[in-house]
């Protein structure tokens, strides 16, 4: 079975983990200060109706169309899955193949083509075997990468706004908490302490949903799609080497300087 660009691989267990235990300390220190009934204190289904609701509604007013919001939603599962492929593992198949189209020549490369599991590169090579001019490989191939670029830049968008409304939207539903208590209030003192407890839930609400849902996972879809456009990149290269029959040594420092440059612009992001 063909996987796409990188293939989604396994669970990331470091990810799950990393969710898992978040959502583990929010609830011990809850119970630390109340034990179960102040869990039970804190669902209060108005609020996340305010808070979660209005923030995915805000989102879904900025979306280009349903189909973009579906898949931001969607893409919550690639935070938690590892590539299918590292760009190491990538670069030795380019090897081969390089070494296959220099002893035998390119027409050899269709044979071999067939054993690629991943359609990137197995267009490139498809196209260069089909004799396409190298300016049309690259054309097509970077057309590709652009188009995924797009496409993975919505999603992460997608999460990021949703982080950034989930407090607005938080502090919007305690302000009319806030208010409602005031006019129910009247002279009952002591109701204050339970009106403001129950107006505050929705900041609460809007905080972990910001920085236990939506930033790690915008951060996380982010890196996934740098390494994605990597191993693009040094697809791209490798294919566009071979065409033009280099050598394979020559071919690894170029890929080998692809890697290094991304990956230091990364870091100094």
């Amino acid at each position: 079975m063909e996987r796409g660009v990188t293939g989604m691989g396994k669970m990331n267990s470091a990810a799950f983990t990393g969710f898992l235990l978040c959502f583990v300390a929010i609830i011990f220190g809850i119970m630390t200060n109340g034990g179960i009934n102040a869990i039970l204190n804190l669902i209060h289904i108005p609020s996340f109706i305010v808070t979660f609701g209005g923030a995915l509604f805000a989102v879904l007013m900025t979306a280009d169309s349903f189909t973009d919001f579906q898949e931001g939603l969607i893409s919550f599962s690639r935070a938690f899955q590892k590539q299918g492929i590292s760009v190491y593992e990538l670069a030795e198949q380019i090897f081969e193949l390089s070494e296959t189209g220099r002893k035998e020549g390119l027409l050899a490369l269709e044979e071999a083509s067939n054993q690629i599991e991943f359609d990137f590169l197995k267009k490139g090579i498809t196209l260069i075997v089909d004799g396409s001019d190298p300016e049309l490989v690259r054309d097509i191939l970077e057309s590709e990468m652009i188009h995924k670029e797009e496409r993975n830049r919505k999603n992460i968008n997608f999460w990021q706004d949703l982080g950034a409304y989930g407090p607005a939207w938080g502090m919007l539903g305690t302000l009319l908490g806030l208010i409602n208590m005031m006019k129910s209030m009247g002279s009952n003192v002591d109701a204050i302490g339970s009106g403001m407890s129950l107006a505050l839930i929705t900041t609460l609400y809007g905080s972990m949903l910001a920085n236990w849902i939506c930033i790690p996972i915008g951060r996380k879809l982010e890196k996934c799609s740098n390494e994605e456009l990597l191993i693009m990149e040094v697809v791209t290269e490798g294919v566009l080497s071979i065409q033009a029959g280099e050598n394979t040594r020559i071919i690894r420092e170029k890929i080998r300087s692809v890697i290094e440059m991304e990956t230091k612009e990364e870091e100094n992001a």
